[in-house]
């Protein structure tokens, strides 16, 4: 396995790649990997002959008053993984690579991005677009592996990606789970033992969501109700918002159309800002 800084470098590198005829996967993350990621690198190898997994904490995406600076760093404990999970080239540029003195550059997509992480958080998908636009750029791959968890930002990137016709197939692996439920994530290592049982008050409003649809209920205002009512028993848990949506539009719907909707959830659990979603 091989690990790039430069951007130069990276683009030789996959140039090269696909001069040979080798189909090349992209598995764009922040680091601070865990299980979840693991597996968006085993099925980009199942995809692709060549894995490229960038890992950049990108400071566009975070506000001023978010994480960015305690962000989780390991980077050799992550290139670690990598190479375990079958990666062949982790490139790890830096602030200053990506964002040289005097860029003034920026991708904003207008309508997927606008409601539930766009409200409360204005300028994160922003630099999201900024940075995925980039990395296609450099390593032009022939798919994108990305992770459920992050549905809007999933759609947001497939919205990008074809109206700019970037070329990238974009594959969406499964969100992965701790065997207590709560959805795998590298902030979880904030919670502490007591947040971390009401954090769970997510994944359980999300499990409840899904067996009243099951069982026939397909109105929106019920469904996001129960699942408001289940995390307002906790309080540490601090609703951010609650939202059955279209997968693809993130629009408000009246009604769940299965497996074309996803209940969104974002909350506060004390500090620490966690989101979860589940197709419905």
């Amino acid at each position: 396995m091989q690990t790039v800084t430069s951007i130069s470098e990276m683009q030789a590198l996959a140039a090269g790649l696909r001069a040979h005829g080798r189909s090349v996967a992209l598995v764009p993350t922040m680091g601070a990997l865990h299980e979840g990621h693991v597996s968006l690198v085993r099925l980009a190898a199942m995809k692709a002959d060549a894995v490229i997994v960038s890992i950049f904490v990108n400071p566009a995406q975070f506000g001023p008053s978010e994480d960015f600076a305690r962000y989780p760093r390991e980077l050799e404990a992550d290139l670690a993984q990598c190479n375990a999970a079958g990666a062949h080239v982790v490139f790890t540029p830096s602030v200053e690579e990506i964002y040289p003195k005097g860029y003034s550059t920026f991708i904003t997509e207008e309508a997927v991005a606008k409601p539930l992480e766009g409200v409360s958080r204005p300028v994160h998908f922003r630099g999201v677009t900024t940075v995925v636009a980039k990395l296609f750029n450099i390593v032009r791959p022939n798919y994108a592996v990305l992770g459920q968890k992050d549905a809007q930002q999933v759609a947001v990137i497939k919205k990008i990606t074809a109206d700019l016709h970037l070329g990238v197939e974009i594959v969406i692996a499964p969100t992965l789970r701790d065997p207590d439920g709560l959805a795998m994530s590298s902030r979880n290592r904030y919670l502490t033992a007591t947040q971390r049982a009401d954090a769970l008050a997510l994944s359980r409003a999300l499990r409840r969501a899904q067996e009243m649809v099951s069982a026939g209920e397909r109105r929106v205002d019920r469904l996001v109700a129960e699942a408001t009512h289940l995390l307002a028993q906790h309080r540490r848990v601090r609703v951010i918002y609650a939202a059955i949506v279209d997968r693809d539009t993130m629009e408000a719907v009246r009604e769940v159309r299965p497996g074309q909707t996803i209940l969104a959830l974002a909350a506060w659990v004390d500090e620490v800002r966690l989101i979860d979603n589940e197709i419905l």
